[in-house]
């Protein structure tokens, strides 16, 4: 697990505790309801796309040491 799928998770994980949050304030009849709902999908967008980012750069790196590698063996075999 590296550092940006921990980033998201926990990332994801705050929006979704605000989102409860604002829907507890909702309930309520509190007025910050609208502001903690808004930033409660703000935070877990940036968290979804921090943990699709992490995903892509896994594939991106794979596939670099795969070319890197035929690479090296065409090298070897010239």
């Amino acid at each position: 697990m590296n550092k940006y799928l921990k980033r998201g998770i926990l990332i994801t994980m705050l929006g979704i505790l605000m989102g409860m949050l604002g829907m507890y304030l909702k309930r309520l009849e509190n007025d910050f309801y609208g502001i903690t709902l808004t930033l409660g999908v703000l935070v877990f967008g940036v968290g979804f796309v921090t943990i699709v980012y992490s995903l892509i750069r896994k594939i991106e790196r794979q596939s670099i040491l795969e070319s890197r590698e035929e690479q090296q063996q065409s090298s070897e075999s010239d």
